[in-house]
């Protein structure tokens, strides 16, 4: 079971880094009109999925918990932020710092652990903390802005983390739950698009009225695959795997789509690099230590 969830992570994690090519292809369609489009047919295929599986029981409990539903209308509205920049980003030239972003990710999750849940830091991990924050110091001051893209994924998608660990639903009614809330503003949006004769959705060739649907199935297939990968192997397995999506976007921005790392980027990313590796190491020793503490003790 052990091999059988590396399998599906490493699935899930290689999707996500070979997403870019994805919404490269549709790069003739504004980012906000692939972003709905992509929230509608998630829900569609979604809701397929339910049907084969019959997993409906949760959705009268869950609708009838007002507390419930506003705590997934806001995972959904970050779900959304995070969606919708990461594509903008991708087709407007800036994988790289998109990349940057899903690496921050892990140490984004623990400063919020930190601020929000009163959680303390070991040794190692302040020193990860610092090496981070002094890399987008250095990118800022070496590019001359902060890297606003790459924070906006970090911190939407950590914040989202955090709120979907505190959530009632499994991961396929709880994406279901967050598309649904979705779906009627991003319906309207590509109703509203289509009537003034300003959408690219069927108003184009072939490929592209193609692959605006199909994105429903490259959003939701990952999730599911992430989902079954994390029953069946330990948290710090999924934290080595997670470097394979942002791996595979830093390398298709910069050797595919020749976007620009100079030596100013190179140094502010090494120290970013030099955070995850530290955090890493420190996670797997600690994981370890439990581990051998726990077998003495029975």
């Amino acid at each position: 079971m052990q091999n059988k969830g590396i399998l599906y992570g490493v699935a899930a994690y290689t999707a996500w880094g070979l997403l870019p090519i994805y919404w490269k292809l549709l790069g003739a369609v504004p980012a906000l009109e692939i972003l709905s489009h992509r929230m509608v047919w998630s829900l569609l295929f979604l809701l397929l999925l339910l049907r084969y599986r019959k997993q409906w029981g949760w959705l009268r409990p869950a609708l009838r918990n007002w507390r419930t539903v506003l705590l997934y209308l806001v995972t959904a509205v970050l779900l959304s932020v995070n969606w919708g920049v990461y594509i903008w980003a991708v087709n407007s030239g800036h994988i790289v710092e998109g990349s940057l972003g899903y690496f921050m990710n892990p140490l984004v999750n623990v400063l919020l652990g930190v601020v929000l849940l009163r959680e303390r830091l070991r040794r190692w991990q302040v020193v990860a903390v610092v090496a981070a924050v002094l890399g987008v110091v250095l990118l800022t001051l070496r590019v001359g802005r902060l890297p606003w893209i790459a924070l906006t994924l970090a911190f939407s998608f950590g914040f989202y983390a955090l709120l979907r660990k505190k959530a009632p639903l499994d991961s396929l009614p709880g994406l279901s739950l967050e598309t649904a809330l979705m779906f009627i503003p991003a319906l309207i949006y590509v109703v509203w698009t289509q009537a003034r004769g300003t959408a690219v959705f069927l108003h184009t060739d072939l490929p592209i009225a193609l692959l605006l649907p199909l994105a429903g199935v490259v959003t939701a297939l990952p999730l599911l695959w992430f989902g079954t990968a994390a029953q069946h192997v330990t948290l710090t397995t999924l934290g080595i795997l997670q470097y394979i999506a942002p791996t595979l976007q830093f390398l298709l921005g910069v050797l595919v789509y020749g976007e620009p790392f100079d030596q100013g980027k190179l140094l502010g990313y090494s120290f970013i690099w030099l955070a995850l590796i530290i955090y890493t190491v420190e996670r797997i020793r600690y994981y370890r230590h439990q581990v051998r503490q726990a077998a003495l003790q029975l």
